[in-house]
């Protein structure tokens, strides 16, 4: 259902049965998957890829051109996976050259004022709360929550089932099930709770946490404690997800906290 009060492009792809408010705009180059509800004064602009039963609230601006002085009007776009929830005044912005596009995955919660700036590739089930900013080029992995207000800066990545505190300025990145929180961004447990209701056994667990004992809380320097890692924690997903996000960050990982 479309009301007449919509400005809609002859261009845009939109399924039969979306459900479009008054006083939304879509551009041409828009893609409007079934059973997606398009809110009040919500703004879709060229380049927009939106599943299906996704609901957008009131003030949302999809597919936005870049925040970036680079961009030189490429052609791009901005995904956003089926059955996700935006809720009001969320912005993101569509992709540069770098990537050609920005992602958010499947089952995701974008709470009210988030921004997705261009080049991030979100996973399935994410959750940031209000006010959450995403710089360009962020990476969140599945299953990840950041809490209201928190801050994370250009080319980082947040791992999967972490959980970031409310207000925090990320500035390293965040291994996978870990809880990240003080300034400067620190280590402080695992995510234990968000694990278990996940489905993670207790062995499973406690594997984590072992390892992340020695990462971080056993005093060793962290080229010495992955090789204790390495050498000694048994073989498992966990071990091989974590190992590898630890590889694959070169300008390195949040630090254990210290009260110094």
């Amino acid at each position: 259902m479309t009301q007449p009060l919509a400005y809609i492009h002859p261009d845009a792809k939109i399924a039969d049965n979306v459900t479009i408010d008054p006083f939304v705009t879509i551009y041409g180059d828009v893609e409007i998957g079934e059973g997606t509800w398009i809110g009040p004064n919500v703004t879709i602009m060229d380049g927009a890829r939106i599943g299906k039963n996704c609901r957008i609230f009131p003030g949302s601006v999809i597919s936005g051109v870049p925040q970036d002085l680079k961009f030189k009007g490429e052609i791009t776009t901005a995904e956003i996976g089926d059955n996700t929830v935006i809720r009001e005044c969320v912005t993101i912005n569509r992709g540069t050259a770098e990537k050609y596009k920005t992602v958010v995955g499947k089952n995701c919660l974008l709470m009210a004022y988030a921004h997705v700036a261009h080049d991030c590739i979100l996973g399935d089930n994410i959750i940031l709360a209000n006010s959450v900013t995403l710089a360009g080029h962020v990476t969140i992995d599945d299953h990840a929550i950041l809490e209201g207000m928190a801050a994370v800066g250009q080319f980082l990545r947040i791992g999967a089932h972490s959980f970031v505190a409310g207000g925090t300025l990320v500035r390293k990145n965040v291994p996978p099930f870990t809880k990240a929180a003080r300034e400067p961004i620190s280590y402080v447990g695992i995510n234990s709770v968000g694990l278990r209701r996940r489905g993670f056994s207790d062995e499973s667990i406690l594997r984590i946490e072992d390892i992340y004992r020695t990462l971080y809380v056993r005093g060793y320097s962290l080229s010495k404690a992955i090789g204790l890692v390495e050498q000694d924690a048994p073989e498992s997903p966990e071990k091989k997800d974590i190992l590898e996000f630890i590889y694959d960050s070169p300008n390195g990982i949040m630090k254990g906290y210290s009260r110094d």
